[in-house]
């Protein structure tokens, strides 16, 4: 550590003399305001299990793709589209409860597509698919992860009041005549986007706390959803900045950074919050 802190104290601005940091920095943001956006319609729908789901079930898909020669993003989407379609089929034709099916899908799905990386020649590195590899994005990459960024935003703009009253009251979206199947598999394929955008960033395994970290911050924060949406894209953005600019020095993994850094944002929160913050409540309770 005494040698990062020499490096940073000899120049702290070295990251932004470097194209690809910056490059890491620009897709770094993107991908945790998109993800901060979304966390907040699956705090308040209950689904972080979905996310983190969907999140592993991903790998078949991308070994699939790179065997039938197409984008990698295309086969992680269809994949995380097939959990969550088959998660709900199975819970429809079954006594199993949601929480179960979701542990026992995307462990297979997962476990599966250890098992076809395993027995495959190829280029991809399982480290950069689990863990995420930000600083070494090619800028056909950076492009894709920003235009399925966009198209992501997009749709939720749209329907942004609509996703809210589902995910708040399902049955007031149903009796004020919304399709809530619709929202339900619009939800979940604009959570399976997010995943694949993610993943050049973090990786599968941490872009669960991507998906969810923002969204319980901003829930300790603030108690109106617009706020809520503008703290949760703050704090992931500043979290994404502070992790890649951190991982320089410290020649540290750079997802893991973003996730540490949004962990101690959490924990700042959960401490601190003027009104649910641990210490608001004790002394609430004493007064």
């Amino acid at each position: 550590m005494s040698a990062a802190w020499e490096l940073w104290w000899a120049d702290p601005l070295a990251p932004f003399q470097f194209g690809f940091m910056l490059e890491a920095l620009l897709v770094g943001a993107v991908v945790g305001g998109v993800c901060a956006v979304l966390s907040c319609y699956l705090v308040l729908k209950g689904w972080s299990l979905m996310g983190d789901a969907v999140s592993h079930a991903v790998l078949p898909g991308i070994v699939l793709a790179y065997l039938a020669g197409v984008p990698l993003a295309l086969g992680a989407f269809a994949a995380g589209l097939f959990c969550s379609v088959a998660t709900g089929y199975i819970r429809a034709h079954s006594r199993v409860k949601e929480d179960t099916v979701m542990g026992v899908v995307f462990t297979g799905l997962f476990a599966l597509g250890l098992v076809m990386f395993s027995k495959i020649e190829t280029e991809l590195h399982l480290n950069h698919i689990l863990f995420g590899s930000l600083l070494g994005i090619a800028p056909e990459q950076v492009w894709q992860t920003l235009g399925m960024a966009a198209v992501t935003l997009g749709v939720v703009f749209a329907r942004r009041h609509d996703l809210l009253l589902y995910c708040f009251d399902p049955s007031h979206a149903r009796a004020l005549g919304l399709n809530v199947g619709v929202l339900h598999y619009t939800l979940l394929a604009l959570l399976a986007l997010t995943i694949v955008v993610s993943l050049q960033a973090v990786g599968i395994i941490l872009v669960i706390a991507m998906l969810i970290t923002p969204g319980c911050v901003a829930g300790l924060l603030t108690d109106r959803f617009s706020r809520m949406l503008g703290i949760a894209a703050a704090s992931a953005v500043l979290s994404c900045v502070a992790g890649v600019y951190v991982s320089f020095f410290i020649n540290g993994a750079t997802g893991a950074c973003i996730v540490l850094a949004q962990g101690l944002q959490f924990l700042l929160a959960m401490l601190f919050a003027p009104k649910r913050g641990m210490f608001a409540v004790r002394r609430a309770a004493a007064a």
